[in-house]
């Protein structure tokens, strides 16, 4: 292996994500929807699994952890050879792997991390060691350029409760003084006809509302934003911007999403194609 690879600010952004996560088998969520968001809002996916997964919209049926050299190899060689102008991290399951990626981070020289808090599948299986929770807070929330939590993950990184819009901004601005320089707060698990995400950072917040979508086909919509949002990153569009068009673009492909499977569906990751 060679040094660190050049610094992130000293190369045009180009739009190469480099992707931490599990792989899903049913295509919805994890590896497959990140390459998938990537490639369709413009950018350039490598990838280093974590752990392969056992899963269809039913729910996650096994898991099978990836060894850590293994994970630190795929992701050295890619950032030596190809590089990376965005970090995309998702499910990560214990405490040794949060440990590895967080070093990864730090190997990657200032390339930018959105940091999915992955902790649990839609279907409720646990995908983060409940070890590994204090980890996340303590290692890879400081190390975010911008953390993606869902309501349940907040709370549990914060301990504070996100029931409400109050609630999001609360647990959000703790997530800031913990480190992380700007958390979209998801408000999908938040009551409500409708949707609102909130983007916080040290220069204020912004608000994303839309109406909420009645389906059971949301499985991989946590996955699909933080890579979408790391794909705006990657281009080198200013954050709120890369966060604006991520949203709708996830949006719009819950509202398109194909019907699949007898459980949680994944979302039509390709609609922009469809026209």
């Amino acid at each position: 292996m060679t040094d660190a690879p050049q610094a992130a600010s000293e190369a045009p952004k180009r739009g190469r994500v480099l992707i931490l996560a599990g792989s899903d088998s049913g295509g919805g969520a994890g590896i497959q929807a990140d390459i998938k968001a990537v490639t369709m809002l413009g950018g350039f996916a490598a990838t280093a699994i974590t752990a392969i997964t056992i899963q269809n919209t039913l729910g996650v049926h096994g898991v099978h952890a990836v060894p850590l050299d293994v994970i630190e190899a795929q992701a050295k060689v890619v950032l030596d050879d190809i590089g990376a102008d965005a970090l995309k991290t998702g499910m990560l399951g214990s405490v040794e792997v949060v440990e590895a990626v967080a070093g990864l981070i730090d190997y990657a020289a200032g390339v930018l991390a959105v940091v999915d808090p992955v902790m649990i599948a839609k279907g409720g299986s646990p995908l983060l060691e409940d070890r590994a929770v204090e980890a996340v807070r303590r290692l890879m929330v400081p190390r975010a350029a911008l953390l993606t939590p869902n309501a349940p993950e907040a709370e549990a990184l914060t301990g504070l409760a996100v029931a409400d819009l109050d609630g999001q901004r609360r647990a959000g601005e703790a997530l800031l003084k913990m480190g992380a320089r700007a958390v979209l707060m998801k408000g999908g698990h938040v009551p409500g006809a409708t949707v609102i995400d909130l983007l916080l950072t040290g220069d204020g917040e912004t608000v994303l509302e839309s109406e909420r979508v009645e389906t059971r086909h949301t499985h991989g919509t946590g996955c699909t934003l933080a890579s979408a949002c790391a794909a705006g990153i990657a281009k080198g569009l200013p954050l709120p911007v890369a966060v604006a068009e991520a949203w709708a673009y996830v949006a719009e492909a819950i509202r398109r999403a194909p019907g699949l499977g007898q459980g949680h569906g994944p979302l039509d990751h390709a609609w922009p194609v469809r026209g």
